[in-house]
């Protein structure tokens, strides 16, 4: 039997999840970091919560007898994917990394790529008055100086302060339509988006809609993956890495 560990809260975990609850010889146990109220849930076992860093989480690897681990977190859980590596040295468990690719920008995108959200906050005030912002719900105190803007902030739970002065908060989770997109911008408004680079299908309508209005989009890029560990962008090719890992096995 290989006991795999995905860290998830991704669909792409879900996905993986799903295709190895129904794979002869293979136990999933899939890990939520609990951010979310009410997670989409992956068929399996579930485990919510944090593991206490790299040691924590290579203790508990050992402890359940865990084979290999699939790193399915979000693009920017940097934290975790950090962990996630420093555990699997420890183990010496085979790790692989399963991220979506990112976004490319098509003709007539104005896209203003930035390393973090601080650069995204400094940006701002050369582009416009009415922000969309689209980085999540902890990402509000990096814009809460920003007085002289107003923001439209869509998150899946409520903020907590400090958050901008200016600011409706619009709860809601994707995925969303291109009709819907322009309707929300027009309605607010809206002079530019903010985003991150999550990349996926889920959450492309905000691009295409502010292509469509001319809207400039600063975009966050990735932080980079763990250096050394492998990486694949399907859930296809993860489910093909762990059978070689088990044959090896």
């Amino acid at each position: 039997m290989l006991n795999v560990l995905v860290l998830g809260g991704t669909g792409e975990a879900r996905r993986l999840a799903a295709a190895l609850a129904g794979r002869a010889g293979t136990h999933v146990v899939s890990s939520l970091a609990g951010r979310v109220r009410d997670p989409k849930l992956p068929v399996g076992e579930v485990r919510e919560g944090g593991f206490g860093g790299p040691e924590g989480l290579a203790a508990w690897l050992a402890e359940h007898r865990i084979g290999a681990v699939v790193d399915a977190t979000h693009p920017f859980a940097a934290r975790m994917s950090a962990s996630a590596a420093a555990a699997a040295r420890a183990t010496g468990l085979p790790l692989l990394v399963l991220r979506r690719p990112g976004w490319q920008a098509a003709p007539g995108d104005d896209w203003r790529p930035v390393p973090s959200l601080e650069a995204a906050a400094g940006l701002l005030p050369a582009l416009g008055e009415r922000v969309f912002l689209t980085t999540g719900r902890r990402s509000l105190p990096v814009f809460a100086d920003l007085d002289g803007l107003w923001f439209l902030a869509r998150a899946v739970d409520p903020p907590e302060p400090p958050m901008p002065r200016r600011v409706e908060i619009l709860l809601s989770r994707g995925p969303f339509t291109v009709e819907g997109e322009l309707a929300l911008m027009r309605e607010h408004r809206i002079d530019v988006v903010v985003t991150k680079d999550s990349g996926g299908e889920m959450t492309t309508a905000k691009l295409r809609a502010a292509r469509e209005l001319g809207l400039p989009v600063v975009m966050v890029r990735r932080p980079p993956a763990p250096g050394g560990v492998p990486a694949v962008e399907t859930v296809e090719a993860a489910l093909s890495w762990l059978a070689a890992v088990a044959h090896a096995g």
